[in-house]
């Protein structure tokens, strides 16, 4: 069933052409990397099917009864725990981000365990290859991080420490600057 949620998600973001933003590999390399995470502190086969697909109803065709259809209501919550719930009708970003930290701090404490380990994958990109929108950006998931801290602690304590190296870099710029 793993192999099933590779394969699944691999399909549906080829199918809209979607390629990791900044460097322009297959989107597929991110929901693996996020399930190498997951599957590195659980060998629950629904939480690490749940983060091959974690992106499949926010980036693709792909709806939450195509993912009970096909794995499950369990992978569908799990799936809908880390799916932003804000559109771009909800105002701006600042809104937009309050809304989806609520429905975060709302999600299981395996949905929060998915929602780390996509931080995990994200944050170092983002940091080496935009770093103006890498300040809005950390600034943002250091408010969300005390928000998942049901989920597993050896990801928190990754992602913790993804945050805090960004901050001290920073902070020793500014001071040398």
């Amino acid at each position: 069933m793993i192999n099933k949620a590779y394969k699944f998600a691999l399909e549906a973001h080829e199918a809209v052409g979607q390629l990791r933003k900044y460097t322009k590999e297959p989107y597929i390399v991110h929901p693996a990397n996020v399930a190498r995470f997951v599957s590195s502190v659980t060998r629950d086969k629904e939480v690490i099917q749940a983060a091959y697909l974690h992106d499949t109803v926010e980036d693709t065709l792909v709806t939450f009864g195509d993912i009970e259809k096909h794995f499950g209501a369990r992978v569908r919550r799990l799936v809908a725990d880390v799916t932003k719930v804000s559109t771009k009708d909800n105002g701006l970003r600042i809104h937009r981000i309050a809304l989806d930290h609520k429905h975060y701090a709302m999600a299981s404490a395996n949905g929060k365990s998915i929602k780390l380990a996509d931080m995990i994958d994200n944050m170092p990109s983002i940091i080496e290859f935009d770093p103006k929108f890498a300040i809005k950006y950390m600034a943002e998931k250091r408010e969300l991080l005390p928000l998942l801290d049901l989920g597993h602690p050896t990801l928190y304590t990754k992602a913790q420490g993804i945050i805090n190296a960004y901050y001290a870099q920073t902070d020793s710029l500014e001071i040398s600057a």
